[in-house]
Parts: C-alpha cells; structure tokens; sequence
C-alpha cells in the first residue's frame, strides 16, 4: 500500500466469506464420520432450504452451474431452442446455454436496477423462445410482473439473491424453476456447491436423476454433480445464520448511503426487500482509476461484472448495458466485515471520490 496512512492496515478484500468456529464444527463432524459422500447430510441440506424458501422440492448440486445446466435439460431446452439472457451477467449462464445446445439471445437491462428489462425481452421472444433466465442482480429483484406476463417459461438465477423478496415473497417462488449457487463469496457459502429449487415434482426428478450417472438401470447420459456430506454440513450451518448474514448486510448497507448520499454519485436503490449482496456504485468518471486509488489506499474493488456478453459475443446495440458497465464500482459488503473496516472503507471511498472531482 503507497498511501501512508494506511500502510500499517490490513487491506480489506472486495469479497470474502464469513465462517466461524460453528463452520468448523460442523464439518469436523462430517470428516470424523467417515461418510463424505453425498448421504444423509445433503438430504437434510435439501430439506431445510426447500423449508427456508417455501418451495416442494430442493435438489443439491456441485454447483450454481450445474443447477442451471440440469434445469435447462428438466425443462426440455435443447437445440433449436432459444433461451434469453441479460448481457450484464457472468458467463455461467452462457455456458448453461451452450451445454444444453440451445441458442443464447441476450437483452438489454434497466438501468436503475441493473436487471432484465422486460420490454426489452418482449421484443427477443420468437417461437423457438424455450426460457427466459432471470437473474435478481446484487441481491435486488427483478421485475417479476412484466417477465412472468410474457408467457414464457422463468428460470429465476438466484446466485446473488438467496434470502431476497419480491412483494415480500421469497424470490426462488415465481419461476417453473430457480437456481441458487453457494460458491465462496457468495451470501450464503459451502464452498461450492448449487441447488435447483421447483414446485414441480417432474422437474426435480428429472434433475435429481441427471446429476449422478452410478447405478443406475438404464443408460443416458448423466453427470457428476453431486454435492458432498462435507458442503451439506457447511451449507447447513451458513442457512441458519442466513437471516443475521442479510441483517447486516443491510445495516452496512444502510451506513454506505448515509456516508455517500452528499456525493455526486449513483447508489443502489433503496428497497426493503433488496439484500445487497453487492453495493454497487456508479459515477461520471474513471472507475478503473478509482479502483486502483483505492486497491493503494487497502480497500479491494471491482466492477460488478468482469465483461458484459455482447462484448464476449462481439455483438453490438446494447448501450445500457455498455453505461452500467462503464460506471459501476463495487465497494466491500459482507457480514465479516468489522465496524472498524467499514468507517475504513467510507472514510477512503469518500476522500477518494471528492479527490477525483
């Protein structure tokens, strides 16, 4: 670190997971019984958080991917079919797409919510039309209403939004079927690992069956993606800290707006139902060098999405999506996050910002 002041400080990651002594326990338990592989453990991972969200039928996975993977094959999405996509997203879902053989159609986002925008989708929809998958970006929901009037089938991504509502009810709820990922940073964590989450039986079936290939009575193609006894325990223990995770969240949440609203700059939308897996930041100005003053002052940020899809795809015409992009800077907010850490991050995100203006 250059900066003086801050030398002599730890620097403060832009992600991190929040694990304890409890977390510990837990999957010493798991390694100390000698069963490791998928059993009675990921069953109970499977109940509960179907209990938490308040759907039928929760199937564990190896990852966010391969929940997203098997749901596309559940729902019939193959060849000649096409699936929708914001372009403001990471490439897992283009990599879904493309195992299952269908085609990626990408859309514009609402700029305010960084989200699908659903007039946009309307005008993507054509009879090979199969899914539109709806990731709830950073933690806030997407507009359910106007994408579910379309009548094509939802896929709710919700990697960034478990514990999240739309009109109070849990996100996860209103599509054919949702997907929910656990990697390291994110809400909740077991590593890695996934869930595909329905109200329909056939759907969970089909994915519970797809997901391992070993002794079985018939042969078709299936895969490894079972989750392990030992993510299913720190899984587990991370739901039910789920509620105090998004608690403070939102309190960090809600000390970055007080400390940034005199700033002239764009901050996340103030929602009662929003969890803030990302505080996402957007300014008139070089985010890239913003980033770096701040990486030399001990604070990590990073812009929310690496690279949008069209740029992946080199295909043009989505300008909102290229804005948001250009504009947004993440800052730190996690539950391990320590008071200190967050005056820290204020106090150097702000003298940053007014140092660049």
């Amino acid at each position: 670190m250059k900066n003086q002041d801050n030398q002599n400080l730890e620097f403060i990651p832009h992600s991190r997971p929040t694990l304890g002594a409890d977390e510990i326990k837990a999957v010493s338990e798991v390694i100390a019984s000698g069963q490791i592989a998928e059993a009675n453990v990921v069953k109970a991972f499977e109940n509960a958080f179907a209990r938490k969200i308040g759907v039928k039928y929760a199937v564990a996975t190896s990852s966010g991917t391969a929940a997203l993977h098997l749901t596309l094959l559940a729902m019939g999405t193959g060849e000649n079919s096409e699936v929708i996509i914001p372009s403001y997203v990471c490439t897992a879902l283009l990599n879904a797409i493309n195992y299952v053989g269908a085609t990626p159609v990408l859309a514009e986002i609402d700029a305010e919510s960084c989200n699908l925008d659903a007039d946009d989708v309307k005008k993507r929809i054509t009879p090979k039309t199969r899914a539109i998958i709806v990731p709830h970006m950073f933690g806030l929901a997407a507009d359910l209403d106007g994408l579910l009037e379309l009548d094509v089938p939802v896929i709710e991504d919700c990697a960034q939004s478990v514990g999240a509502c739309y009109r109070r009810k849990p996100l996860g709820t209103f599509g054919a079927a949702s997907v929910f990922s656990f990697y390291a940073t994110k809400v909740m964590t077991s590593g890695e690992g996934g869930m595909v989450v329905s109200n329909s039986r056939k759907i969970a079936e089909i994915a519970d069956d797809l997901k391992s290939y070993d002794k079985r009575d018939s042969y078709k193609t299936r895969f490894n993606y079972k989750m392990t006894e030992i993510q299913a325990a720190l899984g587990l223990n991370q739901l039910a800290q789920l509620d105090a995770f998004i608690a403070r969240r939102r309190s960090i949440a809600r000390s970055y707006i007080d400390a940034f609203k005199s700033l002239e700059i764009k901050l996340p939308r103030e929602d009662p139902d929003h969890i803030y897996y990302r505080f996402i930041t957007r300014m008139d100005t070089d985010t890239d060098r913003i980033k770096l003053m701040l990486s030399e002052k001990g604070v990590g940020c990073d812009r929310p999405i690496y690279l949008p899809l069209h740029r992946f795809l080199k295909i043009n015409g989505y300008p909102v999506t290229e804005q948001v992009w250009e504009k947004s800077l993440s800052i730190p907010i996690y539950p391990s996050l320590t008071p200190k850490e967050v005056d820290r991050v204020i106090r150097v995100f702000t003298e940053t910002i007014k140092q660049v203006r």
